[in-house]
């Protein structure tokens, strides 16, 4: 895996086996996954969205601890994914970085506890597989606006019709990164870094 220049962010690209019959690869192993990042990836939970093309979800985040590490991929069409560091007190907070997801080059992106994760659909039938290591609890689920001009995240947007991304009302609501600051709502870098040591040294 590679970095993406976020400390908990990283990108994989598989390697794909080609014939006659189409193709062949391992999207995910976890032997691999600890040597690299030094802990397991415990998948709680496995989730699968659908979305048409402009489609914008996230930026989400959960509360730290316990958080919820993600490992996302794009099975059909194409998306832009987004790791955004929401992480107060992190050396890259406020930092952003972009992967094309799709199903042609198959790569994933993984990004550890506390990290904001967003995706924008680029075709119809945009189909996105997430492994989470938490199941989903609604009362630590929380996000940030995926259209805040300070965070200014590059979205496709004149590639769509009306230049209009489609989000859902709890999306379109959620608070931008500075009111999510003074509200006190985002996760802490040295929280975020006591989780990630907390599971190297279970799983050492």
């Amino acid at each position: 895996m590679d970095s993406l220049g976020i400390a908990g962010a990283w990108v994989f690209t598989p390697q794909l086996h080609l014939d006659e019959r189409g193709a062949f690869l391992e999207a995910f192993r976890g032997a691999e996954f600890a040597a690299d990042l030094g802990y397991r990836l415990e998948v709680a939970q496995l989730n699968c969205s659908v979305s048409r093309r402009g489609v914008i979800r996230g930026i989400h985040y959960s509360d730290v601890p316990p958080g919820q590490a993600k490992y996302v991929s794009c099975a059909a069409g194409a998306v832009l994914d987004v790791v955004a560091d929401l992480r107060t007190g992190s050396p890259t907070f406020g930092k952003w970085e972009a992967v094309r997801l799709d199903d042609v080059d198959r790569r994933a992106v993984f990004l550890a506890e506390g990290l904001g994760h967003a995706f924008m659909a680029l075709t119809d039938q945009a189909t996105v597989l997430y492994l989470c290591s938490t199941p989903y609890a609604p009362g630590r689920e929380h996000g940030v606006h995926p259209l805040d001009p300070k965070l200014a995240i590059t979205w496709p947007l004149d590639s769509q019709d009306d230049g209009r991304p489609l989000l859902s009302a709890k999306d379109a609501a959620a608070p931008t990164l500075e009111e999510a600051v003074l509200a006190g709502a985002l996760p802490r870098y040295e929280d975020c870094v006591a989780c990630t040591a907390a599971l190297r040294t279970a799983t050492a």
